[in-house]
């Protein structure tokens, strides 16, 4: 079985979260809980009912990742760019949403 983690968007702001070992939602994939078997993505997908019922978060899903050299990867690139950032660097040079960067 794969391993997974659940994500979502925090409903006050959009930022991407995930699930931490805790019940807290982390903006750091790397502090994300990760199911190894059957049972812990079922615990991941009711916590996530729960906090989108709650107004927490929404589009509430849980994802594939690998862990490689020690750190989580989702395996979709839709995800990845939710946990880095853009795949292109802005003009400033930044490869991630610079919060300061206003377009011209």
């Amino acid at each position: 079985m794969a391993e997974n983690v659940l994500t979502a968007n925090r409903l006050g702001d959009g930022i991407a979260v995930w699930l931490d070992a805790n019940g807290q939602w982390t903006e750091k994939l790397q502090e994300a809980f990760v199911a190894r078997h059957a049972e812990a993505v079922a615990a991941l997908e009711e916590a996530g009912r729960k906090a989108f019922a709650s107004n927490i978060v929404l589009d509430v899903n849980v994802i594939e990742v690998e862990e490689k050299d020690g750190k989580l990867r989702p395996l979709r690139l839709r995800e990845r760019i939710r946990a880095e950032g853009p795949t292109i660097a802005y003009a400033d040079g930044h490869g991630f949403a610079d919060p300061d960067f206003i377009a011209a």
